[in-house]
């Protein structure tokens, strides 16, 4: 059975809300400017902006522009649509005259690459087509994939071996395959912040599956963003103020292949394995790309390289849960 992948980036984007960014209730009402609130479903999540605006029909129009943004960049990174610049990439091995926002998050991609030492690599898409394909057929083995298989393809994993140039990009390997969602949900949500920064808005919350805070609520103080208690399903364990700051969470437990959670769709990208070292990551960075990106990459790091990481990444901030409920804090 082949897992659809819509299936993929809608359970990624609620696990990364019910992992840890749901907004807190009754916290985000203005108390000196109305906030405009849109909800809805964006790149397969629940999702929410929220700005602070005098006038609802203007709001309205600033929030109609920040779907459309949405849109057009799910029609660049989607993987579930075969039109898509990504599909296309994917599909033939190469693409010429690619869209901008490809090359650049795919530039970006490489660099998130070599400044986690590989933990971060948009190139892992066949583990995830590997570990699917074993779980999702009848009677699988609970051990997963039989290790000629693992090795195969941890063979096309390699994002060194991603060529990207502005008019070309190719793999260097034949069936090598790129994701973009522990990524592209922080990428589009800084695109979405940037079209309302250029439209003067500063007091806005956007949360594309990630958060994004531009300014302080209306009522002057940070925007409040709750996180979730990954184990105890509705429960919060602490509150972070954010203002002009971004917030990602990744968890296995997210999307479990298997029924006992050992495997998940956090892989490492040179052992082929999944990440179990940690419950849950957040991270708080200057832009919802870092975030979200090292959010990822932490999820599968020790704690000397994890800390190792964040401490070479200025204004990035790091909560990491282990198994046991124990939280290791990190900032640069």
């Amino acid at each position: 059975m082949t897992t659809h992948p819509l299936n993929r980036r809608r359970f990624l984007g609620i696990a990364a809300t019910a992992a840890g960014l749901a907004l807190l209730p009754g916290k985000l009402l203005a108390e000196n400017m109305p906030v405009r609130t849109w909800r809805g479903v964006a790149l397969g999540a629940d999702a929410c902006i929220q700005l602070a605006h005098p006038d609802p029909a203007e709001a309205d129009r600033l929030i109609a522009l920040c779907l459309e943004e949405v849109a057009r960049l799910e029609r660049v990174f989607s993987l579930y649509r075969p039109d898509s610049a990504l599909s296309r990439l994917n599909r033939d091995g190469a693409l010429d005259a690619p869209p901008a926002d490809l090359v650049r998050l795919l530039s970006e991609s490489v660099a998130f690459g070599q400044r986690t030492g590989g933990a971060f690599d948009v190139t892992v898409q066949p583990l995830w087509q590997l570990y699917a394909g074993h779980f999702g057929r009848p009677g699988a083995a609970a051990d997963g994939p039989p290790a000629s298989a693992l090795r195969a393809a941890r063979g096309l994993v390699d994002y060194r071996k991603l060529r990207v140039e502005p008019d070309r990009i190719a793999f260097a390997r034949s069936g090598m395959a790129v994701t973009l969602n522990g990524i592209a949900q922080g990428y589009v949500t800084d695109r979405v912040a940037e079209r309302l920064t250029a439209e003067g808005m500063d007091r806005v919350l956007v949360d594309l599956g990630e958060i994004r805070a531009l300014g302080h609520h209306p009522s002057g103080r940070p925007w409040s963003v709750g996180l979730v208690d990954p184990v105890a399903e509705g429960s919060t364990t602490t509150t972070l103020e954010v203002a002009d700051r971004a917030v990602a969470t990744s968890g296995g437990y997210g999307t479990r292949f298997d029924p006992a959670g050992r495997f998940t769709h956090l892989f490492d990208p040179v052992s082929g394995g999944c990440a179990w070292e940690w419950l849950a990551v957040t991270v708080l960075a200057p832009d919802a790309t870092t975030a979200d990106a090292l959010s990822t990459a932490l999820s599968i790091l020790p704690a000397d390289r994890a800390e190792a990481v964040v401490n070479a990444t200025p204004g990035v901030a790091a909560r990491l849960t282990r198994r046991d409920g124990s939280v290791l804090a990190l900032r640069a």
